[in-house]
C-alpha cells in the first residue's frame, strides 16, 4: 500500500496492481510503429538547467534494443529526446550514430530527426537555415538513417511567408538519398512554431504542406502530424498522394486514427509509445490478426494515462515518460537534461504512477511502488 498525494496534498491509499507482461514480438505488419524514445542522462553529470547534456549511452541504447524487441521502430532523435530542451546538437548528432550503429546490429527500425537546433538566434539569413538542416542531415545519411525534417524554429523566425517554406522545403528533398518524412509540430509542443508553413490558418498552413508534398512525392515518404487535431490529420491524410503516408503524432486520439474509418488509417510516429510501445504493438499485431475490438480495446485503455502525461504544458510531457522509464526498471534514477525533472508537480508524476501501475506497465510493480515511495518522501510524504 502507498498512499498518493492529489492536487490540493491531500492524501488516500493506493494499492499497486500486478503486472501485465506484454511478450517480445515481431512489429506489427497493417502499421508501422515509431516510439519517440527519450534518452537517459548521467545523474553525476550537470542536470541543471545551465548544464550540458551528458548521456548514459549504455542505458540509452539498451532502451531502444528494448523498444526493436517488441516490434517497434525507433525515432530517434525528436522532441522527445528534448531537443531544443536540454539535448544539443553535438550530443544529438552522437546519438545518431550510436543509434544507427545499434539499428543495424539487430535489424531495427530507425528514422532519425535532422533539424536546425545548431543555430540559435538572431538565426541569420534563409541560406543559413538551409544551411543547418544539410549539416544535419548529412550527419542522419552518413549513418545510413532515413531522416525526419522537423520542424525549425529558425526557420519559423526567418520566413516571411508560404514561399520560403517552399523553397526551403523543396531544396533539402531534392537532395536527400532517400524519401524523408516531414514533421509538423504544433505550437502546443514548442510555442516557437507557432504560424510553421507560413500562416496562423490552419487551411493555409495545410496548403502549404500540401503544395511541397505534391511537388514531391516521390522524396516524401510520409508526413507525421502533431496538432492533436484528429479531424484535421483525417482531413490531411485524405489529401495526400497516394503513397504518401500520415503518421499520427496525436498522443491525444491516436486509437481511433490508428485504426482507421474503414477507407484510410494513420501510421504512428509517438512520444506516447515511449512508455506503451509494447502494449500498443501487441494492440496492431491483434488489428493484424483481425481483432479489431480487442486492438481497440487495449489502445483505449491507455489513453487516460496518455492524456495525463500530455496535458497542457504539453511540452512538458518528457518528465512522465523519464519517470514511467524509471520506475519500470529502464534506467536508475529520475533525472533529466535541463533540469526537466522537476518540469511537473508531484501530484502530477503520481498521477502518472499510478494510471501507468493500473495498466500493468511495470514488469516489478513492488519495485515500482518503492521507488515511487522513495520520489514521495524526498518531498516530505512519508508512508
Amino acid at each position: 500500500m502507498i498512499r498518493l498525494p492529489d492536487a490540493t496534498g491531500a492524501l488516500r491509499p493506493y494499492e499497486p496492481r500486478p503486472a501485465v507482461p506484454v511478450p517480445p514480438g515481431p512489429p506489427p505488419s497493417s502499421r508501422t510503429l515509431y516510439a519517440a524514445a527519450h534518452v537517459v542522462v548521467d545523474p553525476f553529470g550537470d542536470t541543471t538547467p545551465y548544464g550540458r547534456a551528458t548521456l548514459d549511452w549504455d542505458a540509452t541504447l539498451a532502451f531502444r534494443r528494448h523498444l526493436w524487441a517488441h516490434g517497434l521502430g525507433v525515432a530517434e532523435a525528436m522532441d522527445t529526446a528534448q531537443r531544443g530542451m536540454g539535448l544539443d546538437w553535438p550530443a544529438a548528432a552522437e546519438l545518431v550514430r550510436r543509434s544507427a550503429a545499434e539499428a543495424r546490429a539487430v535489424g531495427g527500425l530507425l528514422v532519425c530527426g535532422a533539424g536546425t537546433d545548431q543555430l540559435a538566434p538572431p538565426y541569420g539569413p534563409l541560406e543559413a537555415v538551409v544551411a543547418a538542416y544539410e549539416e544535419q542531415l548529412a550527419v542522419v545519411e552518413a549513418a545510413g538513417a532515413r531522416a525526419v525534417l522537423m520542424a525549425s524554429r529558425a526557420l519559423a523566425a526567418v520566413a516571411t511567408g508560404p514561399d520560403h517554406y517552399e523553397e526551403v522545403y523543396g531544396r533539402l528533398v531534392r537532395q536527400t538519398a532517400e524519401p524523408v518524412i516531414l514533421h509538423w509540430l504544433g505550437p502546443m509542443f514548442d510555442p516557437a512554431l507557432e504560424g510553421y508553413w507560413g500562416s496562423t490558418d490552419l487551411e493555409e498552413a495545410t496548403a502549404t504542406l500540401l503544395r511541397i508534398v505534391t511537388a514531391h512525392p516521390e522524396k516524401v515518404e510520409g508526413v507525421k502530424v502533431s496538432l492533436l487535431d484528429a479531424g484535421h490529420e483525417r482531413e490531411l491524410r485524405r489529401r495526400l498522394p497516394a503513397g504518401v503516408r500520415c503518421y499520427t503524432g496525436d498522443d491525444l486520439h491516436y486509437p481511433a486514427l490508428l485504426a482507421g474509418d474503414g477507407q484510410a488509417h494513420s501510421h504512428a510516429l509517438l512520444g506516447a509509445l515511449d512508455p506503451l510501445g509494447p502494449l500498443a504493438a501487441h494492440a496492431v499485431r491483434l488489428l493484424d490478426a483481425g481483432d479489431r475490438s480487442g486492438c481497440r480495446a487495449a489502445l483505449d485503455a491507455a489513453v487516460p494515462l496518455a492524456r495525463h502525461l500530455f496535458e497542457p504544458p504539453t511540452r512538458c510531457y518528457k518528465t512522465g515518460i523519464v519517470l514511467l522509464a524509471w520506475l519500470a526498471g529502464h534506467q536508475r534514477h529520475f533525472a533529466m537534461a535541463g533540469g526537466l525533472h522537476a518540469a511537473r508537480p508531484l501530484p502530477h508524476l503520481a498521477r502518472a504512477y499510478e494510471l501507468a501501475d493500473g495498466l500493468g506497465l511495470f514488469p516489478d510493480p513492488a519495485a515500482a511502488e518503492a521507488k515511487m515511495a522513495a520520489l514521495l518522501a524526498v518531498h516530505g510524504v512519508e508512508r
